[in-house]
């Protein structure tokens, strides 16, 4: 039994020291620089092989080696960044799904943020867009069951189904120290790009994009051409609750407003190596007129390049909340047996080199939504997941209806427009 425990720990300190060996030889690193480092990692390996030979002769019932594996490379992943992580095959399959634009669930983005689930935003049109889920909202449960421990992908799991059944989520909105329950009905969920096109007053555009996706730089231009037959003469972009999307759409939305050779986005690796840029090519004819961009917490990834790029080149008015702070590149790379690495491999900056990861865009004018009347102060030092355990009935518990007053935010935006329009271009 030990001769073929020892044979294990020697096969499996083998395997991952190839694995490591391969892939420093693939990032192209310097032998003699990194031996250090290298033997580090190897003492590093056979203490985990060690740990893995401990477990599956002692403890208390037989171990799966699968089992053990998946749940170390989730460990691995997980302790990196808020972003990366392990997916099983059957996770990486819903992931390769999504791609396609369709699924049943209710359509929110979500992230661990300090260890606990939350929203980055709803998106457009969705049932958790009307159900009132809003950006930074907390899932501290569904249906029912705690989620303290459970990762992006399980949870994803648990809140997709087919369209027309229920999930109820227990909500923490922490800035309101609101912890309340939302049913939400499932339903297909299809992600259209440009959400909706109006000319409000005083010849002002308004265009609404809910994700960046392969159709939306034709679907901006036939807003904008539509608008522009109205007699459009500024533009309002709302990016609000845009969870990003595609990085060629997102510059070419930029494109429609920047003249050319002008930056729109850098993408860095480690320590800070430029991998590429992108500049304006100003393919089409470049739209001119006065620009306010309405953004929020649930503004994410492609919605800050778009306002990063046009912040920085004093092109646009920024206006609303400080972003989300997640606009990095995330890596998949599938592994043999139809798992894959799910990782954070570079960084998007601004073109004045601001980093946007975990920073966010903060606007030039910072616009708080109107306040839900009855709301309660924060209370600090709470452990909400204890709160949740203990309290027999958590304030609001059970209020699946939320009050939606007027976007007081659109309001000013469109204030901010007609005083640009009357006495010349404000710059940031």
């Amino acid at each position: 039994m030990k001769s073929r425990l020892k044979i294990f720990l020697v096969l499996t300190a083998v395997a991952l020291a190839a694995s490591i060996a391969m892939g420093q030889n693939s990032a192209n690193v310097n032998p003699k620089k990194d031996a250090k480092s290298r033997t580090d990692l190897y003492d590093k390996v056979e203490l985990f092989a060690d740990a893995i030979g401990i477990l599956r002769n002692e403890y208390a019932e037989p171990v799966d080696p699968k089992k053990l594996m998946y749940g170390a490379m989730k460990g691995m992943l997980e302790s990196l960044d808020d972003f990366s992580d392990f997916l099983e095959p059957e996770e990486y399959d819903e992931i390769k799904a999504d791609t396609k634009g369709e699924f049943g669930g209710i359509g929110i983005e979500i992230a661990l943020k300090e260890g606990i689930l939350t929203v980055i935003t709803p998106m457009a049109g969705t049932p958790g867009e009307a159900a009132g889920i809003m950006p930074e909202d907390r899932i501290v449960k569904i249906d029912g069951k705690v989620t303290k421990g459970l990762d992006i992908n399980e949870a994803v799991k648990k809140m997709r189904g087919k369209p027309g059944t229920h999930v109820t989520l227990t909500l923490w909105r922490e800035k309101d120290d609101k912890v309340f329950d939302i049913t939400v009905r499932r339903d297909i969920v299809k992600v259209e790009s440009v959400k909706k096109v109006i000319l409000v007053e005083e010849k002002i555009g308004y265009i609404k994009i809910a994700e960046f996706q392969e159709n939306t730089q034709d679907d901006l231009e036939n807003a904008l051409k539509k608008l522009e037959a109205q007699g459009m003469e500024s533009l309002i972009l709302d990016i609000r609750n845009n969870p990003g999307g595609l990085l060629d759409a997102a510059v070419a939305v930029s494109e429609k407003f920047l003249a050319k050779d002008l930056k729109i986005v850098s993408i860095v690796g480690r320590d800070q190596k430029l991998i590429s840029e992108f500049k304006s090519n100003a393919r089409s004819v470049v739209r001119s007129l006065p620009m306010v961009i309405l953004v929020n917490h649930g503004s994410a990834s492609g919605s800050e390049i778009v306002a990063g790029a046009m912040q920085d080149n004093k092109r646009a008015l920024i206006v609303g909340l400080k972003t989300f702070g997640k606009a990095s590149v995330q890596t998949v790379v599938p592994l043999r047996d139809g798992s894959a690495l799910r990782f954070t491999s570079a960084s998007y900056l601004t073109p004045s080199g601001r980093l946007i990861r975990d920073q966010g865009i903060a606007p030039d004018i910072i616009i708080e939504r109107d306040a839900v009347p009855g709301d309660k102060k924060k209370e600090d030092g709470t452990d909400i997941f204890e709160k949740i355990e203990t309290d027999k009935a958590p304030d609001g518990a059970g209020k699946a209806k939320v009050e939606i007053s007027g976007d007081n935010q659109l309001a000013a935006a469109v204030n901010m427009m007609k005083a640009i329009m009357k006495y010349g271009s404000v710059k940031p």
